[in-house]
């Protein structure tokens, strides 16, 4: 009874510990989360949407920039499915349905730019060398490249009461994109300052 009674105290000590360490990672992964998003320009929109990446990031600045180009991606493709119903839609006139495909394709050429961001990303080597500088550097200009394309969508839709129906939706996933190259920024500063 007394190896039971052991054994059970040590089980519970041990999720204890376990459950401790995990909460006082998930702090830490939060703090710099916020921390981080301070940089940003739209940092309430950066903390929602980076916070349920939390475990996924810890204190890596690396992870936390590949997660908001990775939040920033699922937002456009959302954008561009509520885009596409919109296509579907019999009541559009000739040049509303226009709009919403040139929309349709900036938005994809968008989507693209930061999807080879990610890939980009991933080819950071420990090295901070000149590899990495480039690396960087492509995937500065690719975001900035989405963040052009968004742009151009948000703009060719005119019709004010056409616009109203997706504008929020468009503007929220410019925000995250503008967030992401905030962070790409930010990372870029550590590479750029490294001597090969």
């Amino acid at each position: 009874m007394a190896t039971k009674l052991l054994w059970l105290s040590l089980l519970i000590l041990n999720l204890l510990l376990h459950t401790s360490s995990t909460v006082g990672s998930e702090t830490a992964a939060t703090d710099f989360i916020k921390s981080s998003c301070k940089e940003t320009r739209y940092q309430v929109a950066c903390v929602k949407t980076l916070s349920g990446y939390g475990s996924k990031i810890g204190k890596s600045e690396q992870a936390l920039t590949s997660a908001a180009l990775s939040a920033s991606v699922s937002k456009i493709v959302s954008c561009v499915s509520s885009l596409k119903e919109m296509e579907k839609a019999k009541e559009l006139k000739a040049r509303e349905l226009k709009a919403v495909r040139d929309c349709i394709e900036n938005m994809n050429y968008s989507v693209d730019s930061l999807n080879r961001s990610v890939k980009e990303l991933d080819l950071l080597g420990n090295p901070k060398g000149k590899d990495s500088r480039l690396h960087v550097s492509n995937v500065q200009s690719w975001v900035s490249a989405a963040i052009t394309d968004q742009d151009t969508c948000i703009g060719s839709i005119t019709d004010a009461s056409f616009k109203s129906s997706i504008k929020h939706k468009l503007l929220d996933a410019s925000h995250v994109t503008t967030n992401a190259l905030a962070l790409v920024n930010r990372l870029a500063s550590n590479y750029h300052t490294q001597t090969p």
